[in-house]
């Protein structure tokens, strides 16, 4: 059983014995074996203020790391980039080098801005350039598509971004509204897979009222094949002052409009294309 302060009747005596071994370097074991005192709280309190001797002391695996940060940091090195170097954590750079003076700016705020925007455009064009590769693998995954395939695209295609009937206005047009020319070129690809001629569509734009409109047909116009003289009357949105329009610029070119003439069995087959589609979806859900 450990024994109180109290029964040690001599503890001054035991102190010094106990001191006189540390600086001898004894570690607190065998102080505890020598002095044969084997409560720790006294144990301590005979060793107070003595520092343990260096043999004792458990080697860190940071040790040599932290050393380096303090000397990259006295070398004028930044947080980021002391920690970009040794691969460790921020938190970890501040803890060993938080005591050390701060070093004096290596640039100017203007310089400072210049490099950050210039790492910007670097991290930007590698981002780009991924996405870019993204891109082109799964252009080359997509390969050449059969009839089938495009038959199957171009129904979808349709039911996503055409014009529908409604149970309580049924219409039966085939009407086809899109700005994206990749789009647009899937879809007249697909009537001309249908055998729709192309005497039997018909084109306007649809486009804010302050854009250039002339210049939006003629694009369009050259897209689909067509003279721009042939473009129906463009249907134009008139501009909310309250808004801010981002779809500006000379890239902004509307929305084509593509209607088909005579369309009412078209679309009705579209329909119940799209309706096969969706039944087979159906089953496969269960």
């Amino acid at each position: 059983m450990a024994r109180s302060p109290s029964k040690y009747a001599d503890f001054e005596n035991l102190r010094e014995q106990a001191v006189a071994l540390r600086r001898e370097g004894y570690s607190l074991r065998q102080i505890r074996d020598e002095l044969k005192v084997f409560n720790n709280d006294i144990l301590n309190q005979l060793v107070k203020g003595e520092p343990p001797p260096q043999w004792t002391k458990r080697p860190r695996a940071k040790d040599d790391m932290r050393a380096k940060a303090r000397e990259l940091r006295l070398r004028g090195w930044t947080y980021d980039q002391i920690e970009a170097e040794l691969g460790c954590s921020r938190s970890s750079v501040s803890l060993w080098v938080r005591d050390l003076p701060r070093p004096e700016p290596r640039y100017t705020p203007e310089e400072q801005r210049a490099l950050m925007n210039a790492g910007l455009r670097r991290l930007r064009d590698a981002q780009d350039e991924e996405r870019e590769r993204i891109r082109a693998d799964a252009a080359r995954e997509a390969g050449t598509l059969s009839d089938r395939e495009l038959f199957m695209a171009g129904v979808a295609l349709y039911w996503a971004e055409g014009s529908k009937s409604k149970p309580y206005d049924r219409r039966e047009r085939v009407v086809f509204v899109n700005s994206d020319p990749g789009v647009i070129h899937v879809y007249l690809a697909w009537l001309d897979l249908l055998e729709v001629s192309r005497d039997r569509l018909g084109f306007r734009i649809l486009i804010h009222e302050s854009a250039d409109v002339e210049a939006a047909q003629g694009y369009w116009a050259g897209l689909v094949g067509v003279d721009a003289a042939t473009f129906m009357r463009p249907t134009l949105k008139r501009h909310n002052p309250k808004t801010v329009r981002k779809n500006t610029g000379d890239d902004y070119h509307g929305c084509l409009v593509v209607t088909v003439a005579r369309g009412a069995e078209l679309y009705n087959r579209i329909e119940g294309w799209w309706r096969g589609i969706t039944g087979y979806a159906q089953g496969r859900l269960g």
